[in-house]
């Protein structure tokens, strides 16, 4: 892709398999042409394009599908590679395939066929119908029509999911390899109100949640200045209620190591219309609020980000 003002983009999704057309690229890096800062963000349900076949095979219409969506988190925090930070994001959407997953976190009972013994089909993710192929949309709303293959949901992964995290864990590790330290913005948005099945349900919730897996994913400092940030700007903000990180803050945070993940929860009543999935007048400010916060988070002192014991392998798998 040719170079624009937030930076250089360039596609992805390289594997064995050549993923669904549908996709072109499934995924998208834009790249700053120096990074200047130790941060790489992730935007992983922000993706919007929902192929004809997968909503035909689909029982729910063209809008309801979208409520699992993260929508224009990645226009939020489209400013970061002008500030020295790449950023990666799906054009797949979540409904389709969830990278904030284990590989194989699927639920036997959507498929008509057998699950390998390295399929993990007891976690509490699948158990809410919410696996690497999601059963439902966030407000449990059944998404198929019929049972799927196991090829199919293979398919996915390993022609989207794997070449992803392949994708992040190149940024990460050429992060680190820069600065000595590396940290993970993991971008996403929750409806202003709690779902059926949370602890809760029907409050409204704060502006942003910023999970840390309670202190495991990321350095104290880092966490305390992104709250501290944040709350200058006007927001209201709550630690790792309700959600305190899924499988990337978990899986790619290593303070120990000098690689931080930090979860940003972001309420959808902020900036959009949830039921109609439409951008609303608070959008524009709110971009701007995040670029702000990027730009002030990138300040910080970097000696509490620095690794105190060596750093393992970024795989995902």
């Amino acid at each position: 892709m040719s170079a624009d003002s937030t930076g250089n983009e360039t596609e992805g999704a390289k594997a064995h398999e050549e993923p669904r057309r549908d996709f072109n690229p499934p995924f998208t890096i834009a790249a700053p042409d120096i990074q200047t800062v130790p941060f790489a963000l992730n935007s992983p349900h922000s993706g919007r394009i929902y192929p004809p076949a997968f909503l035909s095979a689909s029982r729910l219409d063209a809008l309801s599908i979208r409520r699992s969506e993260d929508s224009f988190v990645d226009e939020i925090f489209s400013g970061a590679p002008r500030l020295g930070a790449p950023m990666l994001k799906a054009n797949f959407p979540r409904a389709y395939l969830d990278t904030n997953r284990e590989p194989y976190e699927l639920d036997p009972a959507m498929f008509h066929d057998a699950l390998p013994p390295h399929a993990n089909t007891r976690s509490v993710r699948v158990a809410g119908g919410l696996g690497t192929i999601a059963r439902v949309v966030a407000d449990s709303t059944e998404i198929y029509r019929a049972p799927l293959s196991y090829a199919e949901a293979d398919h996915r992964i390993r022609t989207l999911y794997m070449p992803y995290h392949q994708a992040l864990s190149d940024l990460l590790e050429t992060t680190f390899r820069r600065f000595g330290c590396a940290v993970l913005l993991d971008c996403h948005s929750m409806p202003s109100h709690a779902g059926p099945f949370e602890d809760d349900m029907g409050t409204s919730r704060a502006d942003i949640v910023l999970g840390d897996r309670y202190g495991v994913s990321a350095a104290p400092a880092l966490t305390d200045t992104a709250e501290r940030i944040l709350t200058d700007l006007g927001y209201s903000v709550v630690r790792n209620t309700p959600y305190a990180g899924g499988f990337n803050t978990e899986h790619y945070g290593r303070p120990a190591q000098g690689l931080h993940a930090l979860q940003i929860e972001i309420n959808r009543a902020l900036y959009m219309d949830e039921a109609r999935v439409t951008r609303a007048a608070g959008l524009n400010r709110l971009t701007r609020d995040m670029g702000e916060f990027v730009a002030r988070l990138a300040l910080m002192d970097r000696a509490f980000l620095a690794p105190t014991s060596p750093p393992s392998a970024l795989s995902a798998e």
